[in-house]
């Protein structure tokens, strides 16, 4: 094990740690735009468990009205 660096070694030590920490910046730029895409999908998702909810509670009023109707006509 050597007790001391050159300035040729150190820099190269350097040089080869920021060709790493770029590789490292790419990979994270990748994963961001996979969570973009992820995004996206859990907002359509969203946007479709909405609709169906909102389409339950119109049915659900339907049928509260159609019971009131039939109870009111039996009276």
């Amino acid at each position: 094990m050597r007790k001391s660096w050159t300035d040729e070694r150190l820099d190269d030590l350097a040089h080869r740690v920021d060709l790493g920490f770029d590789r490292v910046d790419v990979r994270f730029e990748q994963i961001d735009l996979r969570f973009d895409r992820l995004e996206g999908r859990f907002d359509r998702l969203q946007h479709t468990l909405v609709q169906i909810a909102g389409g339950m509670v119109v049915a659900l009023l339907g049928m509260f009205a159609a019971l009131v109707g039939l109870i009111a006509t039996q009276l």
